[in-house]
């Protein structure tokens, strides 16, 4: 059986390097397509639904974990996660207790080898053994760093004031290069603190990242509606914005 994949990558020498070594090393694997991010990969693996991703782990913006995590929550995408890390041995050697396959940084032949052999006996299986991703998710993100501890304010300076906004009372957070908005009910305010940064100490259960700038409280979630197009919109209750679902998130609006 000819597979596909897809791989992301943020360095684009590293990207074209792996590529390459495939090519080589497994020529009946076709790589759909090669970015350079994670919601760019995201739009891969739903465009083309290949039986692999080889996932950088530590993307700026959006990591492979987060990718991870993502395709965890859409259950119609069946896709063989394959980490590609620069973890010394020992965080290798745990990830090879608990299954997770992986691809370590520098890729010499000899290892990617290794990796791609692994790979081949366990996709050969009848029925091809399947990844619990959330399990995944929650072993590497322990491995990249302790487990934080969630948001309970938000603090945020507003004219000579310091504002201690309680998480729950946050309708949805938005991003540009610089600043996030924070807005409630009662005020907006920008804080200087990246949205993934604010994303790692939320309840992802409650907060929803619905694109790469934005993320929304969900019990604050008026309405979701969708253009001529297919694409997804949500109106948060109280406010006049209309804030875009990405394609990579319309998944926790499917059923809406």
């Amino acid at each position: 059986m000819n597979y596909t994949a897809v791989i992301a990558e943020d360095e684009p020498i590293l990207r074209a390097q792996l590529k390459a070594k495939l090519a080589r090393i497994w020529p009946e694997l076709r790589i759909v397509a090669d970015v350079g991010d994670g919601e760019a990969a995201l739009e891969a693996i739903d465009e083309h639904r290949p039986h692999l991703a080889f996932l950088d782990i530590q993307m700026p913006e959006m990591t492979g974990v987060d990718v991870a995590r993502s395709l965890a929550a859409n259950r119609d995408i069946r896709c063989h996660v394959v980490f590609v890390t620069a973890f010394d041995q020992y965080a290798v050697e745990a990830f090879d207790a608990n299954a997770v396959d992986y691809v370590l940084k520098p890729y010499t032949d000899e290892r990617l080898t290794a990796a791609v052999g692994r790979l081949q006996a366990r996709l050969a299986m009848v029925p091809a053994p399947s990844q619990d991703l959330d399990a995944l998710v929650a072993h590497i993100s322990a491995r990249l760093k302790p487990a934080s501890e969630q948001l309970k304010w938000i603090k945020a300076s507003v004219g000579t004031q310091l504002h201690l906004i309680p998480i729950d009372d946050v309708l949805f957070f938005q991003s540009d290069e610089k600043y996030t908005l924070v807005v409630t009910r009662e005020l907006e305010t920008l804080i200087r603190t990246p949205i993934k940064e604010i994303l790692d100490g939320l309840d992802t259960n409650k907060f929803w990242q619905i694109h790469r700038s934005t993320i929304v409280n969900a019990t604050a979630i008026d309405t979701v509606s969708r253009d001529f197009r297919g694409q997804a919109s949500v109106k948060i209750k109280g406010r006049p914005e209309t804030l875009v679902v990405s394609r990579p998130f319309s998944h926790l609006f499917k059923q809406m």
